[in-house]
């Protein structure tokens, strides 16, 4: 018993100094994303895994796609920039949209904010697998799935035998 719980825990520690590692490698604090609506539709569906790149020398152009937060929102938004202001002094601010929306997302930001800066981005999309992400939505709508399935994955863990 004592050795399967340190193999749980070697394996819980490998998956945490992996996150962390693509954390340094991409300049992200959020490497990989799912997309969670259909707002980017046709481009990204929902269930898309996103792989994310934040380097900050690189400059944001319009029609890029980007994952930013707002200040009183727990989850990350991904939307195309629409556009782009460059100030002499090197500032940027742009405005960003959903592919599949109506209008753009100055009704998204924050109260008084009509424009996002380079600070509020998580990363830039740099490719993707198409509904790789649905786990996460089902989880994530149906809690019990959830741990019933961390339940049975930490149950097949601790009660497997090594040959």
């Amino acid at each position: 018993l004592y050795y399967q719980v340190l193999n749980f825990a070697m394996i819980v520690s490998s998956a945490l100094m992996i996150w962390k590692g693509l954390i340094v490698i991409t300049g992200s604090e959020s490497p990989i994303v799912v997309v969670l609506s259909g707002s980017m539709e046709p481009a990204f569906h929902r269930g898309d895994l996103l792989f994310l790149t934040n380097f900050h020398d690189d400059p944001i152009r319009a029609g890029e796609i980007v994952v930013f937060k707002v200040e009183g929102r727990d989850i990350p938004i991904v939307h195309r920039v629409i556009k782009v202001h460059e100030k002499e002094n090197g500032n940027i601010k742009f405005l960003t949209k959903g592919d599949n929306n109506e209008v753009d997302d100055r009704g998204l930001y924050k109260e008084g904010q009509n424009w996002l800066e380079k600070k509020d981005v998580v990363g830039r999309a740099r490719g993707f697998l198409p509904y790789v992400g649905m786990v996460t939505i089902i989880m994530n709508d149906y809690p019990k799935f959830k741990y019933a399935l961390l339940a049975v994955m930490g149950a097949y863990v601790l009660l497997k035998r090594e040959s």
